[in-house]
């Protein structure tokens, strides 16, 4: 019995049969952990990278809109949580958008690192840049199988206002002056006229007179050096050339008001409306200029520029000038100061091009009236800039519709259709037009009753006018709140006065930038 049993036990000791499972055992665990700290890991990486997009893109979003007081909500519609525009499904736990903002953020922050760039803080936010955190928790896959089941990221983004571009900004200007525009505005607390200019004021004062690198240089004639933004300002109706000084010369008396004349409508080859005279009628005020500011890098407007003092910002010794008064007499038409500022734009335009053919300049129109045009026959010229005999009774030619640029320019009759007209010519050159209703009227436009549009109202104009919104930029504007209006002409922006339609046309011409987090 003995000698059987050793042969079983040594066939049992030397039997390695099954040892390998223990080993198995163990690795597969290794290898679930490798797994879980790869997958795991690598869809976190992922997902964190979205956050770091959405982050980005909210923190540009809100350096964009600084000169507004909603740019900390445009920086949160911007973000990652639920409901935003850069919501995403990977960002979720349990089909729950887990994403929030790091309390205390957004942030407004005023950096000395971009104020040395020459971006000054900007109000309403005394600020030049925005930082943005978030964070979300991620679920886990194979690491729950260890107890883990989120990991937690976050993400952090700053942006800043950035003054540079590649090429300059062509700002033409037109402020309604009929006599509709000194009644009270109980909204604003003063005459239209007076809330219309303190409004361009703080345009003037968001924008970039100057190249960036190489500074203003030499101011000659309002114009410096080295120019990146130059406005000039338009008006309604017409002045004489002798007298538009009164407008910016700071004293009390008004131009000269002649009949509205129609200049020519103008070629896309930088042809100029400048007319010359001193009796002749002219609907620019000012030509481009840049000098409304010192340099980049400070917000207060130069009391001493010519374009300052038009809009009420101007001044004589320690005395602040009154600016542009709002004189009318002579009914509403406003259909060849479109003309006249397209004119005057490709002109610009060309010669920027001519100095420099790297050159792609930007041609904006910024338009501020009630919408209503009804001048009186007795009160138009007789005769077209080019000499050529007007017949007041012009019908619409056959054709074209409501966003056409076919016209029965120069004529009495569809007045309100002759601004959209002039308006769609305009931006069939390229020109970008704001258009902002001041009161706007849902009837009204009694000189149109002909034409494709013959029912259309002053609402209806100045939104059509505008350039067709955006995603991101809105272009038709609307002031409905000022006393004395029934007007229910409402825009998709909602803003509720001029000081913030300006401030947010404004923020369109601003360039926002991400700058490393920590500045100072």
């Amino acid at each position: 019995m003995k000698n059987q049993t050793r042969p079983f036990l040594r066939r049992a000791i030397k039997q390695q049969d099954g040892q390998v499972l223990p080993w198995v055992a163990f690795m597969m665990m290794l290898f679930l952990g490798m797994s879980a700290f790869v997958v795991d890991v690598g869809h976190a990486y992922y997902c964190y990278q979205e956050l770091q997009a959405a982050t980005d893109a909210a923190a540009l979003a809100g350096a964009q809109q600084l000169l507004n007081s909603t740019a900390v909500a445009v920086a949160n519609s911007y973000g990652a949580q639920a409901g935003n525009y850069n919501s995403n499904p990977n960002l979720e736990v349990s089909g729950a958008n887990s994403v929030s903002l790091v309390p205390g953020y957004p942030k407004m922050v005023c950096l000395n690192t971009v104020k040395a760039l020459g971006v000054a803080c900007l109000a309403p936010n005394d600020a030049n840049a925005i930082v943005v955190k978030e964070q979300a928790v991620i679920p886990t896959f194979f690491a729950q199988a260890f107890g883990v089941k989120t990991m937690t990221v976050s993400t952090t983004s700053t942006a800043a206002v950035a003054s540079a571009r590649a090429a300059p900004t062509n700002i033409a200007i037109i402020l309604d002056t009929t006599s509709s525009m000194t009644t009270n505005d109980s909204n604003c607390g003063a005459e239209r006229i007076v809330c219309a200019e303190n409004a361009v004021q703080g345009l003037l004062e968001a924008l970039y007179p100057c190249n960036q690198v190489m500074g203003c240089g030499t101011v000659t004639n309002g114009v410096a050096t080295n120019p990146l933004d130059q406005i000039a300002l338009f008006t309604f109706p017409n002045i004489t050339v002798g007298t538009a000084s009164k407008d910016f010369d700071c004293s009390s008396s008004n131009p000269t008001i002649p009949v509205y004349s129609f200049p020519s409508i103008p070629a896309a080859t930088g042809s100029s409306y400048a007319p010359t005279g001193s009796t002749t009628a002219t609907y620019e005020v000012l030509p481009f200029e840049s000098d409304y500011k010192a340099s980049d890098a400070v917000e207060a407007l130069n009391t001493a520029s010519s374009l300052s003092t038009a809009v009420g910002g101007g001044k004589s010794g320690s005395t602040t000038c009154p600016g542009m008064a709002a004189p009318g007499g002579d009914g509403t038409y406003y259909a060849g100061s479109i003309y006249a500022a397209q004119g005057a734009l490709n002109a610009q335009a060309a010669a920027e091009v001519a100095a420099n053919s790297n050159l792609s300049p930007v041609n904006v129109i910024i338009i501020l009236s009630d919408g209503e045009a009804n001048a009186d026959t007795s009160k138009m010229a007789t005769k077209t800039v080019g000499g050529t005999t007007i017949n007041y009774n012009n019908p619409w030619p056959s054709g074209g519709g409501a966003t056409s640029s076919i016209t029965n320019y120069p004529s009495a009759l569809d007045q309100c259709q002759q601004a959209v007209a002039a308006a769609n010519y305009a931006k069939g050159q390229g020109t970008q037009i704001y258009s902002v209703a001041y009161g706007s009227e849902s009837s009204g436009c009694t000189t149109d009753n002909s034409g494709p549009q013959s029912s259309i109202t002053p609402c209806q104009v100045m939104g059509q006018m505008a350039s067709t919104n955006t995603a991101t930029t809105t272009y038709f504007y609307s002031d409905y709140n000022q006393s004395g209006s029934s007007s229910t002409c409402k825009s998709s922006a909602q803003i509720a006065d001029l000081q913030g339609i300006f401030q947010s046309i404004a923020s369109n011409f601003l360039l926002a930038r991400l700058i490393p987090n920590g500045s100072s």
